[in-house]
């Protein structure tokens, strides 16, 4: 695919957060941009605003223009998608936005950055700091970055740094000169049979990178450390407490809403760093960005002041402000819209709040994603939440996933089933003689979701609220 030789350019899905990232990149690049999903969308409307024409309603054939030399298509768009067949009719080429991603990677200086948790901290991060180092990059990401306002920074270099996805093997796609990994886990069970899939696809995108490219990996991560074969490239680790890594963190403390470390670089030890948003899991997302910058030439003070000012990205630890409701005492109870959906995200961002917020009582929301996912990761769920410190926890009902979800009612799962088995462990507890504080809700939809949060929120409370379907909404509402 030569870029340069496109003009017209129909996107099917074109509203999705990294599919739309995409229509930017070329709406930027002068080419003409045609488009359509289901919902409208903010996101939508600012592609509107920069010259995309774009029709939201069901998709259908009339919608792709007959002079298109491209269709892009989100993934969600199956091959008898109305508009994937009419493009194969018109024999316009069409990519999948992840094919598209690989193609532009060809004639770039690729920066994947992969793992099942961390990409978006660690993409954005990463485009942050070679961006003030002066590298120019192209860098898109799965979320809105406050600092960019956006999900696109278009620069004018070789880099671009990008999201990996994992889902369905979409990394393989790419080819990258750098892979940063943080961490492997089981996930995506409709796509993958078991782990060690999981770990044998991540070592094909591996064994992708040139003798001249960077492996940078988490040395704490054990699948990583034990279980995947160093590719014949430059290879470097970060951790934070495995002190053989290339890169490790040394007194690591929390103050004034900040966490503090000082990264060692190679026996090398620099000034203190400190971030705005919580979590060691964030520390170690600074440190792949801050590793990879470090082997590409970039300057230590780049690094702490670009980290120090990192205000973070959309739902991911973002604080939406305070309940403004016409009960006293729940006014001023703290909203933070997290996009955390599998038991190993939800169980530390949950410790991140209460490690940030210690003198606050901390009501905890989530709606899991995807049937299947909560049928695979069920007991990891449950003792996720039984032994959360949350005081209050309330689970709405599974997001289903437009085409990702078992077809046998029979088989489904509920988040009320969640709620029973979390108590049933809180039970065995008690009559062990160990301490339960927490309360447990069940939500069947959105609305009785925020109801029950006002029911039971207090105005020293922090409501954390995640997921990665639409419970966002409810956080936006109670603000």
């Amino acid at each position: 695919m030569d870029l340069s030789k496109l003009k017209k350019v129909h996107i099917i899905g074109i509203g999705g957060i990294g599919i739309s990232a995409v229509a930017n990149l070329l709406l930027n690049l002068g080419k003409t941009v045609t488009g359509s999903d289901l919902n409208d969308s903010a996101l939508i409307e600012v592609l509107i605003n920069f010259g995309a024409q774009i029709k939201v309603g069901p998709h259908q054939a009339a919608n792709v223009p007959a002079d298109a030399d491209l269709v892009i298509y989100t993934d969600a768009a199956p091959e008898d998608n109305p508009e994937r067949m009419q493009a194969k009719k018109l024999k316009i080429e069409s990519l999948s936005y992840f094919q598209f991603l690989g193609e532009y990677s060809k004639d770039k200086y690729t920066i994947a950055i992969s793992g099942c948790h961390g990409k978006t901290t660690t993409t954005a991060m990463a485009g942050l700091i070679l961006e003030n180092a002066g590298f120019d990059p192209t860098a898109i990401v799965g979320s809105k970055v406050q600092n960019w306002d956006g999900n696109l920074r278009l620069g004018a270099s070789k880099y671009f740094v990008v999201e990996a996805d994992e889902y369905k093997a979409h990394m393989l796609n790419l080819n990258p000169q750098v892979i940063i990994l943080n961490n492997i886990e089981f996930d995506h069970s409709d796509y993958y049979k078991d782990l060690n899939q999981v770990i044998e696809t991540f070592q094909e995108f591996i064994n992708k990178l040139p003798p001249d490219g960077y492996y940078i990996y988490n040395a704490d991560d054990p699948i990583l450390s034990e279980r995947i074969e160093k590719p014949n490239c430059h290879v470097v680790s970060y951790a934070l407490t495995n002190e053989s890594a290339d890169l490790i963190a040394k007194n690591i403390k929390i103050d004034h809403g900040r966490q503090i470390f000082r990264p060692v670089y190679k026996n090398q030890e620099f000034k203190d760093f400190n971030l705005q948003i919580p979590g060691q899991f964030n520390i170690a997302n600074a440190f792949a960005a801050s590793l990879m910058a470090l082997e590409l030439g970039v300057n230590q003070d780049v690094l702490k002041d670009t980290l120090a000012q990192y205000k973070g990205a959309w739902r991911r630890f973002e604080i939406i402000g305070k309940i403004k409701n016409l009960s006293q005492e729940q006014n001023g109870a703290l909203v933070i819209s997290d996009y955390a959906h599998h038991p190993t995200e939800v169980a530390k961002t949950i410790k991140a709040v209460k490690e940030f917020y210690p003198d606050k009582r901390l009501l905890v929301v989530f709606q899991p994603h995807q049937i299947q996912r909560t049928k695979a990761l069920f007991d990891d769920f449950v003792k996720a939440f039984a032994q959360s410190p949350a005081e209050v926890v309330i689970l709405s009902e599974i997001y289903d996933v437009a085409g990702r979800e078992e077809k046998d009612v029979t088989k489904r799962v509920s988040s009320q089933d969640l709620v029973d088995k979390i108590t049933q462990a809180e039970a065995k507890d008690l009559v062990k003689g160990i301490s339960v504080k927490s309360k447990y809700f069940y939500a069947p939809n959105l609305a009785d979701t925020k109801a029950k949060i006002l029911d039971e929120v207090q105005s020293n409370d922090v409501v954390l609220i995640m997921g990665a379907g639409d419970i966002d909404q409810v956080a936006r509402q109670l603000v």
